[in-house]
């Protein structure tokens, strides 16, 4: 059975960042988190992970719409 809830080191090796980039995030509350225990450890539920990957694809693909790639040759021209 897939456990339900991640280490910050597991959601940093799957998104392929490092752990204060997670810690990051989730103090800053873009990826949803919680903390358990007595000593306050963090823990990303697998659902929110998949939700934050899907809200970053969407906003990814908004941004390169608003940014379209220019053709080099524009570029080149603009530059001489």
């Amino acid at each position: 059975m897939q456990p339900r809830f991640l280490q910050l080191s597991d959601v940093a090796e799957i998104l392929n960042v490092s752990v204060s980039q997670v810690y990051h995030m989730v103090r800053s509350g873009e990826l949803p988190a919680i903390k358990i225990g007595g000593r306050g450890q963090w823990r990303v539920e697998i659902a929110k992970l998949e939700e934050y990957i899907q809200l970053k694809y969407k906003e990814t693909a908004e941004w390169i719409r608003a940014n379209p790639l220019t053709n080099r040759d524009e570029i080149d021209e603009d530059l001489s």
